[in-house]
């Protein structure tokens, strides 16, 4: 039996059984796994979970009231976001830690305090992931070191803006929109 996250709703416990677990692909970033899940009294279904070893996404915050994105090539969406900086954790890194160096690698910042703003689950129906989201304070310029494959812009604007911008639509990513807003409330 697996532990589920989140609290028992009408009742049920806070578990679920699980039975025919096998990994169908393992790739650079995912795997895949497939199950079968007992669902209720409906029986046996059979669910596939994209397995991902989370993330962070880390929002500087200047103290002009300023934020810090990104802009770069989404290839899975076929457009170029934008983004707070963000990546993904390596096995066994503290998300705070990963937070940090993603912060610097992507926009040559350094954070002097770093606050957490909770986490996202960006899309439960089918992916495991988790991403941290953080506010970046304290901030001192560096020099960025992004990974040979990235082409990142980096993008200053007030945090009303781009608020604004997410409200709107025009910012779409999901740990973005979510991080502006819980930035916006505590600031």
């Amino acid at each position: 039996m697996l532990k589920a996250p989140g609290h028992a709703k009408r009742g049920r416990l806070n578990y679920m059984r699980t039975r025919n677990k096998s990994t169908l692909f393992t790739g650079l970033v995912v795997n895949i796994e497939q199950m079968e899940v007992m669902v209720g009294e409906k029986g046996w279904h059979v669910f596939q979970i994209v397995r991902h070893p989370g993330g962070v996404g880390v929002l500087p915050l200047h103290p002009d009231g300023s934020v810090t994105l990104i802009r770069q090539l989404r290839p899975a969406v076929g457009a170029i976001m934008l983004e707070l900086p963000a990546g993904r954790l390596d096995a066994g890194e503290e998300p705070a830690r990963c937070g940090l160096r993603e912060l610097t690698e992507e926009t040559g910042l350094v954070a002097g305090r770093l606050e957490n703003l909770g986490i996202i689950q960006p899309s439960p129906g089918v992916f495991d992931e988790v991403v941290h989201l953080f506010l970046a304070t304290e901030l001192s310029q560096g020099e960025a070191d992004p990974e040979h494959y990235e082409d990142i812009e980096t993008v200053r604007i007030p945090l009303k803006q781009a608020v604004q911008m997410a409200l709107d639509g025009e910012i779409n990513d999901g740990k973005t929109a979510l991080a502006l807003l819980r930035a916006a409330g505590r600031v």
